[in-house]
């Protein structure tokens, strides 16, 4: 359940866009003496807002810069060299794992948190393959957020408790029995992204200029979707992505 108190949470009814004084690349006459410096990529104004708010009230941390997409966020990562990045999954023309992926071609040692709306066993292991750090809910109560974001500076990774036995359980020979039943696990990053895209509503000329592929590309994506979901026409991928999407 959502409660009022975590500020992360606040992000419904937003535009997507917003005036940029309420999400200010840096602001003026901030004291940054002992703190780390800590960047956030999240394409929702009040996400970035309350974060930041959260964080600038540590003692030992502090946010030199947002992005709302993956090439400011990346300007700002080569302008600043922060000591963290949070990225949000879900970003305006692009997901946070390609971003991720981005990041550490440019900086091979750069720290990154994941920070996101969507289920856990579908993007965590995701994340930590592109070069995530730690992955963490936007519904956990704010000490964890704060735990993660101190763990991933210490050099730790970060993930829930039930990802951890999850992934442990993988490791000793157990994988195959902890699997969700869910055949979305079996799908690449992008066939991911492309069916996510597919369940807002997007055509596969409109994946296909969002993702910067080719119309071919998506096509082919999309048949390599249905068969792995066991689909049989395109008004089925629709309609399970559609209702993926809403769950």
């Amino acid at each position: 359940m959502i409660t009022p108190t975590n500020p992360l949470q606040q992000k419904t009814g937003v535009p997507a866009e917003a005036p940029a004084k309420k999400a200010p690349a840096k602001p003026a006459g901030k004291d940054m003496t002992g703190k780390k410096r800590i960047l956030l990529v999240d394409d929702h104004p009040i996400v970035r807002q309350g974060l930041a708010e959260l964080i600038d009230a540590q003692k030992d941390l502090g946010v030199i810069g947002t992005a709302s997409n993956m090439q400011t966020a990346l300007d700002l990562i080569d302008k600043l060299i922060p000591d963290l990045v949070i990225v949000d999954i879900s970003l305006s023309g692009n997901n946070g794992i390609e971003l991720v992926k981005n990041i550490k071609v440019r900086h091979p040692k750069m720290l990154i948190l994941m920070l996101s709306m969507h289920d856990e066993s579908l993007y965590a292991v995701r994340s930590l393959r592109a070069g995530a750090s730690g992955y963490i809910m936007k519904q956990e109560a704010t000490d964890k957020v704060l735990t993660a974001i101190r763990q991933v500076l210490n050099g730790e990774i970060y993930l829930s408790e039930k990802m951890e036995k999850r992934m442990v359980s993988q490791l000793v020979g157990a994988g195959r029995t902890e699997r969700t039943g869910n055949p979305i696990e079996d799908l690449t990053d992008r066939e991911l992204e492309v069916f996510g895209l597919i369940g807002q509503g997007h055509g596969t000329r409109q994946i296909a200029e969002k993702l910067h592929l080719s119309i071919k590309t998506v096509e082919s994506h999309r048949a390599h979707i249905k068969e792995k979901l066991n689909l049989k026409t395109a008004t089925e991928l629709v309609q399970h992505a559609i209702q993926w999407q809403e769950s």
